[in-house]
């Protein structure tokens, strides 16, 4: 188990320093180890699925499905799962029981609020971590009845409580992006004056943005450089991954996600749209065996009844799917000419459909592929026939429609000589 490890940080990327003047050094960073057995040293992704993913309106897993879950998860390379929340009753403690039995490599962790009753109940999982939550922000707390003092007076007891039951504590600042942040480092200083692990900031209604995500995270970074800072956020304005992204360029150790977003409201960051996007857009390795994501986010839409968007990143139908004549030209070149990444670093490949928008380069290969010979002023008046058709279906083309398209009007062309 690590308990210390240095890591060099370029201060010069401005997401790191807040703006500061550029240096052609790297600093050394000492980061706190994280203990319990859980994931040392490096940034990466938990995943939340069978907890907060859950919670989505309606969602329900049964063991067998969690089960799993949980093994295409560890498929897939997760190091760290949620796996629950004991304080929902015996069924829910049973069910993260067989997780742990079933020895999964990934760490194991339960989420608590902060009451005794919900870590004695974590406790019994055989679960080596937990994640006690914490409202912090004025509003949550007015709404519970409580408020800042009360807060801070249950920091120490509830921490001693659960010291003796874990290896491994993580407490979740609830709300975080709506507090006060005079408040919200007072509440970060008394955590870690008890010796936690980590502190998670969550926007928890998802009012975030880049900008004011990379503010928070370099500012409390910088003010706390031994600690190991987590960011889990929600997508109620459409920027849950963007903001999980700056969050890692600003500083955060882990990044809590589930598959497909499934959450609350909007839901949460997306596992595998986040683990995508640190390789595409930052060229990190987020340790995520990318090959693996179809298959899981498939199960998880099948067995939450939440079905993935056509258009969804990532995963959706249509995201390696193209028509538009002037895409399809570049594509059959250099299919990245028109797509972010090679398909099959995901698992899919890139196709072409013939529709309403297709150009003659698109037609010329399809005739290719059914060895199908036509001269330039043919395949031209076949693509003219091929978007008549397509805009009086109203829909891109069926292989056999234009398969016998194709064949008809060859056979008359050949008979026109």
């Amino acid at each position: 188990m690590q308990k210390n490890r240095l890591i060099n940080l370029d201060f010069s990327n401005p997401l790191l320093n807040g703006g500061a003047a550029n240096s052609s050094s790297s600093h050394p960073l000492l980061v706190r180890g994280m203990g319990g057995g859980f994931v040392g040293g490096g940034f990466h992704l938990i995943d939340s699925t069978l907890r907060d993913g859950e919670q989505s309106p309606g969602v329900v897993f049964t063991l067998n499905e969690k089960l799993r879950i949980a093994s295409l998860l560890e498929t897939c390379g997760v190091k760290e799962v949620e796996v629950g929340t004991p304080a929902m009753g015996k069924n829910e403690i049973n069910d993260i029981q067989e997780i742990v039995r079933a020895g999964f490599k990934f760490e194991k962790l339960c989420w608590a609020r902060s009451k005794e009753f919900d870590i004695e109940e974590s406790a019994k999982t055989g679960a080596s971590g937990i994640n006690i939550s914490f409202s912090v922000s004025d509003i949550q707390l007015a709404a519970m009845g409580h408020d800042r003092n009360w807060v801070l007076k249950k920091v120490r007891p509830l921490i001693e409580f659960a010291r003796q039951r874990f290896d491994f504590i993580a407490i979740g600042a609830q709300d975080a992006s709506r507090t006060d942040c005079v408040f919200l480092n007072e509440f970060i200083a008394a955590c870690l004056a008890e010796g936690v692990n980590r502190i998670r900031l969550a926007d928890t209604v998802g009012i975030l943005n880049p900008f004011s995500t990379t503010e928070l995270f370099t500012s409390v970074c910088k003010k706390f450089p031994l600690a190991n800072f987590e960011f889990h956020g929600h997508n109620d304005l459409g920027m849950a991954t963007a903001n999980a992204l700056v969050a890692f360029m600003s500083g955060a150790s882990a990044v809590s996600a589930t598959v497909n977003g499934l959450g609350e409201r909007a839901g949460n960051v997306c596992l595998e749209e986040i683990a995508v996007a640190l390789k595409i857009s930052t060229g990190s390795d987020s340790d995520i065996q990318l090959l693996h994501l179809q298959q899981l986010c498939k199960y998880v839409a099948k067995v939450s009844n939440q079905p993935v968007h056509n258009t969804k990143p990532v995963t959706g139908k249509n995201i390696c799917i193209h028509e538009s004549g002037i895409h399809c030209k570049s594509l059959l070149r250099d299919e990245l000419s028109y797509q972010p990444f090679h398909p099959e670093e995901i698992g899919r490949t890139t196709e072409m459909i013939i529709g309403k928008h297709s150009g003659k380069a698109s037609i010329q290969n399809y005739l290719r592929s059914k060895k199908i010979a036509l001269n330039d002023l043919q395949t031209q008046i076949l693509t003219d026939q091929v978007k008549q058709l397509s805009i009086k279906k109203k829909r891109a083309l069926y292989d056999d429609e234009l398969t016998f398209l194709s064949e008809s009007f060859s056979k008359k062309a050949q008979q026109h000589g």
